[in-house]
């Protein structure tokens, strides 16, 4: 079994039921999306009716649906708008690596002033620049159809699938926020102390504020309650 270890989920509480159910759940959701929007063809004829990049999406929304990545705003949103981005910087330069490097970069600098940060944003900011001659003609259209349309539509089977199997999506903290302070008084320390924590960090993490609040605080009253024990056992010997 050690030798497996380096198969071992990176992402921690991760067992092995939900990650079965994530990949069910993701390819229903595709398989649906293909389906749906293969059906009524919304795009021009010769345009794909769906996009690579949501296969992107569906890793996040079916595996990692807590993630403030993968929440709707930001699937919806952050392709839409990266696609918009990517078919401007095609328009703008005819320098297929200039054009690669300004959809990509721009397009994280548009999710991010609009609370959408979205890593398959960036493919599809990509797709809408190295596409080809049907993607170039359809324009700032693609990025409604399918791409838009494309992530509605596996949002919605998602939130579906997560209701069905238990999951809260759109993500909400497990605990009401009065229940989050009480813990937090109780582990003895304040929200600011994570602001500044999070301020201290070099990197970003993918956790929202109100899940960190919750796991530390979680963390401390159980580590409280260990040392406690552990001074309460007689001493060995």
């Amino acid at each position: 079994m050690r030798r497996l270890s380096w198969m071992k989920p990176l992402l921690p509480g991760t067992h092995l039921v939900p990650r079965l159910l994530a990949c069910a759940g993701a390819a229903i959701g595709i398989v649906l999306t293909v389906l749906l929007c293969g059906r009524f063809q919304l795009s021009a004829s010769d345009v794909p009716f769906i996009v690579a990049p949501v296969g992107a999406s569906a890793v996040l929304v079916y595996a990692v649906p807590a993630s403030p990545l993968a929440q709707p705003w930001s699937v919806v949103g952050g392709n839409m708008l990266s696609t918009l981005v990517g078919v401007a910087a095609a328009k703008a330069t005819p320098d297929l690596a200039l054009a690669a490097g300004l959809a990509v970069g721009g397009a994280i600098f548009v999710m991010s002033a609009f609370r959408c940060l979205h890593p398959p944003g960036g493919a599809a900011a990509l797709t809408a620049v190295i596409g080809g001659p049907a993607v170039h003609a359809a324009g700032f259209a693609f990025a409604l159809a399918p791409v838009a349309i494309n992530s509605i539509v596996l949002v919605s089977l998602g939130m579906a699938f997560h209701r069905a199997t238990g999951h809260s999506y759109p993500h909400h903290a497990p605990l009401p926020p009065k229940d989050i302070e009480a813990l937090r008084v109780a582990a003895g320390f304040h929200v600011e102390d994570i602001d500044r924590a999070l301020d201290e960090l070099p990197d970003s993490i993918d956790i929202s504020r109100d899940d960190l609040d919750l796991l530390l605080a979680r963390a401390e009253i159980y580590a409280k309650d260990r040392h406690r024990r552990s001074m309460a056992l007689p001493p060995s010997g």
